[in-house]
């Protein structure tokens, strides 16, 4: 049966990678390490289609309400993307993965073929380890963030001390 809503683990993943698990210190909108931006767990466009622009604020609970409002979208096709074979660990870092990289990414992913065609594939690991550039640049937040969710993905708890 298909995995088809996220667990805490996915938000607290997501949460520490995008506001360093503290919400309240990225309130105001900033710039990413990519340059885009961003308010609150990662938000690069609002619910009302309208992108994050400097000046923007926000409160804690609509920077959840965005979050919240975008894994909506996200989940669904991720569910649609993966084989009913993964279990709630490997959906959870896969959703982390699409609201990071947007689902396309995830969607035309050689990551995605080997999940795909066997959901325990040790090769998983070194697809995860590509995905970490931004703007052509090598990110150490993005190494950390990958190593944390194959972590999820193969030993099912949460990991971030890498």
């Amino acid at each position: 049966m298909a995995i088809v809503s996220i667990s805490d683990n996915c938000l607290r993943l997501i949460e520490e990678f995008e506001c360093d698990g503290d919400v309240s210190k990225f309130l105001k909108a900033y710039k990413c390490p990519a340059g885009v931006w961003t308010i609150g767990i990662g938000t690069t466009i609002y619910p009302s289609g309208q992108r994050v622009k400097e000046g923007d604020q926000c409160t804690p609970q609509q920077a959840y309400d965005f979050l919240r409002f975008d894994l909506r979208t996200i989940q669904p096709r991720v569910d649609s993307y993966t084989t009913d074979a993964i279990d709630q660990s490997q959906f959870d870092t896969l959703v982390s993965f699409a609201y990071n990289l947007g689902t396309n990414a995830l969607k035309g992913s050689t990551l995605l073929l080997k999940v795909n065609k066997n959901v325990n594939d040790p090769a998983i690991q070194t697809e995860f380890e590509k995905w970490v550039n931004a703007s052509g640049k090598k990110l150490p937040g993005l190494v950390r963030r990958r190593k944390a969710e194959a972590w999820l993905y193969f030993h099912k708890t949460l990991k971030f001390d890498f």
